[in-house]
């Protein structure tokens, strides 16, 4: 899925689209890309099955991730496209993000399907943020010289959130979301983002998860980040272990 005149055109919903989508890409490039954004994705609405949303948004995204990033020169980056709808937009469906992130397409699309679009939207998107995070720092990314990182973009102008505004259900729901700095974004101050984050001035950036979105998440969720190390925590001592 992707804009009509793209240069590249393939459906991302699907495994083979995505490999089309890869190779064609391949070719355009000539095997070599400085950089990598994966910013296709669909917006939970009433009637879009939430497996559509699991399908394009988590694993169009790290599929794409995986498949092109052996065509980075050396000190090349990417960027993943989450959300704030990560924090601030609550009941989202833990045991979806857990399908994802075991690349379980068939079990997502069921789960995802059961939940609906509305919930399954963040849920992909965190999904795609935890995934960053793990591989990021790994052999395949920081440790072949390669930097991932993720923004989590709040309400932006868009297409996407037109779409939301038309919709009888998922309009009204836009407008319980606090922005402090009292507007949504515009598509070029996430361009901004994405651009520091491939250039030069980004090359201390790996794992991270840039917020973006007028101050949302910092209203909603003040003291719940930084979060303090808990060594306590079981998994975290069977990592130094």
């Amino acid at each position: 899925m992707d804009k009509d005149e793209s240069d590249v055109v393939a459906d991302l919903a699907i495994p083979s689209g995505r490999r089309d989508a890869i190779a064609a890409t391949a070719d355009r490039c000539g095997g070599k890309l400085a950089g990598i954004v994966t910013c296709a994705g669909l917006a939970g609405l009433p009637g879009r099955a939430g497996s559509l949303l699991a399908a394009v948004n988590y694993f169009g995204t790290v599929d794409l991730l995986v498949g092109l990033r052996p065509l980075l020169v050396p000190g090349g980056a990417a960027v993943a496209i989450s959300s704030n709808s990560t924090t601030v937009q609550p009941a989202i469906p833990g045991d979806l993000v857990e399908a994802c992130l075991r690349h379980d397409e068939g079990l997502s699309a069921q789960i995802a399907d059961a939940c609906g679009s509305l919930v399954t939207y963040p849920a992909t998107k965190l999904a795609v943020a935890r995934w960053v995070r793990r591989h990021a720092t790994g052999p395949d990314w920081a440790g072949s010289g390669f930097r991932l990182n993720a923004i989590a973009p709040g309400m932006v102008d868009t297409p996407m959130v037109a779409g939301l505004r038309a919709d009888a259900k998922a309009g009204p729901m836009l407008d319980m979301l606090p922005i402090p700095v009292g507007r949504p974004g515009r598509p070029e101050e996430i361009a901004a983002v994405v651009d520091l984050l491939l250039g030069p001035d980004g090359t201390f950036f790996c794992g991270s998860v840039l917020f973006c979105d007028g101050g949302s998440d910092a209203l909603l969720r003040t003291n719940d980040w930084p979060a303090a190390w808990d060594i306590s925590v079981p998994e975290l001592g069977q990592q130094l272990s």
